[in-house]
């Protein structure tokens, strides 16, 4: 309930007001009351920026290296993250496209997500919270899958969706907070029958990690707070990500020896229609 009230107040403070450095400087002063609840002696480790968070991140992965590897980042955070690992590893990276459904009147409170293949997942807590209808759920449903078909035509440029079957797949994000958007790349990933999945991020919210770890292969985190509040917390830098940068990141990636690994999934057949998958 605790992480339930933070995210409605982080909402309410991007919607009260326009400008983005005002909410961002009284979202700072709550990060500061966040820390002072957890004491900041005991503050886990925080990170740089999603580049050193990467780093950080592909050290945990060297067990990997010789390995049939492909890394996929979730936009448009965790591509930074992605690439760090992607090249480390020698391994080719692509994106895998999910957004998350926001509550309508606090849209940084994730209520579900949605991802290419026709998944969606929901949060029924976080929708019987906030009385959240199905009317509701369907028009934010409807809104981001129209974001979601314009990245994929964006960051694709009319390239195929890599072939996962048989592959290591590292999925990649820039921290986990509800799970839902994790839950449905997960689905997506799972319906290409991948050799084996590998969840990693930086930072995850402690209770979310220890069901993420029945529904994935591997998950490897650097940090994994019991309250987590927000993921810009755990950064000393968090800007948004445009998609002009991740734009950039997937041509300096292929642009990598590792690249020539990548195989086309020309052949792979999507879901067979919208798959629901229920979270806590």
């Amino acid at each position: 309930m605790y992480l339930i009230l933070c995210g409605i107040a982080d909402g309410l403070v991007r919607s009260m007001f326009s400008s983005r450095h005002e909410a961002g400087v009284l979202l700072g002063r709550f990060d500061d009351v966040h820390e002072r609840r957890l004491g900041r002696k005991h503050m886990p480790k925080r990170f740089k920026d999603r580049t050193s968070a990467g780093r950080d991140l592909a050290a945990k992965l060297a067990h990997l290296r010789d390995q049939k590897v492909i890394v996929l980042g979730l936009p448009r955070g965790g591509l930074p993250v992605a690439y760090e690992i992607a090249h480390a590893l020698h391994a080719p990276l692509d994106v895998l496209n999910v957004r998350k459904l926001g509550v309508p009147w606090h849209e940084e409170l994730a209520m579900g997500a949605i991802a290419t293949g026709g998944v969606r997942v929901l949060n029924n807590e976080i929708i019987l919270a906030t009385g959240v209808t199905r009317e509701n759920l369907d028009e934010v449903t409807a809104l981001q899958r129209l974001e979601l078909d314009r990245r994929e035509r964006l960051y694709r440029s009319g390239r195929p969706a890599p072939a996962l079957r048989g592959r290591v797949v590292v999925l990649v994000d820039d921290g986990i907070a509800t799970g839902a958007t994790a839950r449905a790349a997960i689905g997506v990933v799972r319906a290409q029958q991948p050799a084996r999945l590998v969840l990693a991020v930086p930072v995850v919210q402690a209770t979310v990690a220890d069901e993420l770890k029945q529904e994935v292969d591997e998950l490897v985190f650097v940090v994994a707070p019991g309250d987590l509040y927000a993921i810009g917390v755990w950064y000393d830098s968090f800007p948004q990500v445009t998609d002009e940068e991740v734009r950039k990141i997937l041509a300096r990636s292929a642009a990598e020896p590792a690249a020539a690994l990548m195989t086309a999934g020309a052949a792979e057949r999507p879901l067979d229609g919208p798959v629901d998958v229920r979270g806590d």
